[in-house]
């Protein structure tokens, strides 16, 4: 049995230029996940859950200023990444990076070799990345390509996966793997982190602002990160009651009223606020869970004006203009500014 203990931590992210300060981000985060467990990050953008994923890793942009992690009694915090992953820490990123000219193969066996101490023998190392591979619906050709060059969203993510079974963790830090991913891809993705946690009684730390993906892995504990500190914790039915939350009318009205104060901005007439507000009287109906972004399906469900407004007056980028445009709301009047806005933006 292991234990991941975060004790007490703060932590700053360091600027990016000369001059300036850093920015406390994690005020005082505990939390301790043992073998077998799942334990669910929650929160509104800016609460630190990204800023805590990375800080374990060992980022350099963020600074610890405070505080323990303790894997197993050693202090992840002393140790180098390439230290933290040998001790049994894996990082699921939410962007992860290209590198080109190395295939993923060479990489995949580079860092089991690095994690194990030993480079598996080339017959079983074959068989064991064909198993890895299939499992997660990937093709052939996967071995051979550039790690995450050229791949798409759902592609990078079940590569990342794919990774976490061949190097079988004690813990692994998922930051908010679900980001971009179709119904299909969403599946199939936690399914693999299902297995790898079965198979290895792996402790795993899911970040996420959505609770579809709690559908597919069930977390035995729900935290609530805000302002860089644990504000709420509970079991499976927190993050149901954070849903039902956010579809409060008070959020609706916070969103009628910034569709007001951006249609005055951009010198948008009457008629189009309100259209604006009564496009978002229905924002509830197609909001996910804690506000951040629309379901694929409900989004495209949605009427192109409404979708557009809706975003626009909740103050999102995310939207689809071309086919907004193609359907003739963005031609004129108070829409053709919005379509600016959102063009630049």
């Amino acid at each position: 049995m292991s234990t991941l203990e975060i004790k007490n931590l703060h932590a700053n992210v360091l600027p990016n230029e000369e001059g300036q300060e850093p920015t406390p981000i994690l005020k005082g985060v505990n939390l301790t996940i043992k073998s077998g467990e799942t334990h669910a990050i929650m929160g509104p953008n800016g609460s630190g859950k990204s800023t805590l994923a990375y800080t374990i890793a060992g980022h350099p942009k963020y600074e610890v200023t405070d505080g323990e992690v303790l894997l197993d009694g050693e202090n992840l915090l002393e140790m180098e990444v390439d230290e933290r992953a040998r001790a049994g820490l894996f990082l699921a990123m939410q962007y992860p990076v290209e590198v080109p000219g190395v295939s993923s193969s060479n990489f995949m066996r580079s860092a089991v070799t690095a994690v194990r101490g030993e480079a598996p023998k080339l017959r079983e190392w074959v068989s064991e990345l064909n198993a890895a591979r299939d499992s997660l619906q990937m093709d052939a050709s996967f071995s051979e390509r550039s790690v995450n060059e050229g791949f798409s969203g759902g592609e990078k993510k079940r590569h990342e996966v794919m990774q976490l079974a061949l190097m079988k963790p004690k813990f692994a830090v998922m930051d908010e793997t679900d980001s971009g991913l179709d119904v299909d891809a969403l599946r199939i993705v936690s399914e693999g982190v299902n297995r790898a946690q079965a198979q290895n009684e792996m402790g795993t730390l899911l970040i996420t602002h959505y609770t579809r993906i709690l559908n597919y892995i069930k977390p035995d504990h729900v935290h609530v990160l805000v302002d860089g500190r644990v504000a709420e914790s509970g079991g499976p039915e927190l993050a149901e009651q954070l849903e039902a939350e956010v579809k409060r009318p008070a959020d609706a009205e916070k969103y009628r009223r910034q569709a007001e104060a951006d249609a005055q901005a951009y010198e948008i007439d009457a008629r189009g606020r309100a259209e604006a507000a009564a496009a978002l009287s229905a924002h509830d109906a197609i909001m996910p869970t804690l506000g951040d972004r629309f379901t694929a399906a409900a989004f495209a469900a949605a009427p192109p004006r409404a979708r557009v407004l809706a975003n626009f007056g909740a103050g999102y980028n995310h939207i689809d203009v071309d086919a907004a445009r193609a359907a003739g709301d963005l031609t004129d009047g108070p829409f053709a500014a919005i379509a600016t806005k959102l063009d630049t933006a």
